[in-house]
């Protein structure tokens, strides 16, 4: 394991800023300290929900981000996956490359990655630490009642597609910040947090099991993230372009800044879902339990290769096959 030449070394940076006394959870026997944490069989009817997200400083994240922020949101986008399966948390590891172990950046990071840990009762239970340039990479485990998952391959024609709170945001502010479009000092300041500090759903995701079919978070634009859940399940849909829920600050933008930032933009980290109609009261009391607003914007459907998605706007007329074909295109980590 390699050695910073810094003011910090590894050890004392994980005794000064990660380990912590556990709060009691059966699932975990034991935690950081050891060559590997110790973890507990599941109840025979759950099933583990683990997933992995890396976070590259200039690829994930601008330089020089905030980094209370920082570590807010790289757990964040892994609660979210956990959301999207209908899981509860459990626990992470966590790995950082650091070009420099400072405290001042070490203790922001820690402070905003621990404080959402613990709002999600998750325990921070192992990882690892070396020099390079700044990368982080959690590895998530979270339980699902057994064959309850939601998953991205069950979507069923004739369902309604779902949409929690609004998208749009986090492109939005991007766009500001890499000086695409301008924004005023208010507009900004009423965006960025959906960029930088994003809401995971894991209620959200819970009360969804046995209700909805299919779910997925919306991490790199809401039509391509949906073309996952189209092509896995073999299904077709038919969006209505303008009922995609979008902030005052984004529905003030010209029409075609709004469906850009709504339909491809990615960092949104709010659940697209599927579900029959006849959830749909039920769906409405949650969005009331939760104060969570819950948007249908189109159905699915069952259009055969030619047509994954289908674009309505608000007149019921189809976007012209140029204009629609812009907006299918999202992140590539590769790209």
């Amino acid at each position: 394991m390699a050695s910073f030449n810094d003011s910090l070394g590894e050890f004392d940076l994980i005794q000064r800023f990660f380990k912590r006394d556990l709060a009691p959870n059966p699932l975990v026997n034991l935690g950081i300290g050891d060559d590997c944490a110790l973890l507990e069989n599941l109840p025979s009817s759950s099933n583990w929900a683990i997933s992995t997200d890396m976070l590259v400083e200039g690829r994930h994240f601008l330089p020089h981000a905030d980094p209370y922020l920082l570590g807010h949101k790289c757990l964040a986008v892994n609660l979210s996956d956990l959301a999207a399966m209908g899981a509860k948390p459990i626990g992470f590891t966590l790995s950082l490359a650091l070009p420099h172990a400072k405290a001042d950046w070490l203790e922001p990071f820690s402070k905003g990655l621990l404080a959402l840990a613990d709002e999600h009762h998750c325990i921070l239970f192992g990882g690892d630490t070396t020099a390079g340039p700044l990368t982080i990479n959690i590895t998530i485990f979270g339980e699902v009642p057994k064959d309850q998952a939601l998953k991205r391959s069950n979507a069923q024609v004739g369902d309604d597609i779902w949409v929690s709170n609004m998208v749009g945001d986090a492109r939005l502010a991007l766009g500001a910040l890499r000086k695409e479009w301008s924004l005023d000092t208010a507009e900004l300041g009423l965006v960025t947090p959906r960029m930088h500090a994003p809401t995971p759903r894991i209620a959200l995701g819970q009360h969804l099991l046995g209700h909805a079919h299919a779910a997925i978070d919306i991490s790199d634009g809401l039509l391509g993230d949906l073309s996952h859940i189209l092509k896995q399940s073999q299904v077709s849909a038919v969006i209505h372009v303008d009922d995609v829920p979008a902030s005052e600050t984004l529905n003030n933008k010209s029409v075609e800044l709004r469906r850009l930032c709504t339909l491809k933009g990615g960092d949104d980290y709010e659940l697209c879902f599927t579900a029959p109609n006849s959830e749909a009261s039920y769906l409405a009391d949650v969005a009331k339990k939760l104060n969570l607003p819950l948007t249908k914007i189109g159905q699915i459907t069952n259009n055969g290769k030619e047509q994954l998605i289908q674009l309505i706007d608000q007149d019921g007329q189809p976007l012209p096959d140029k204009l629609a074909a812009s907006y299918f295109t999202s992140f590539d980590h590769f790209k």
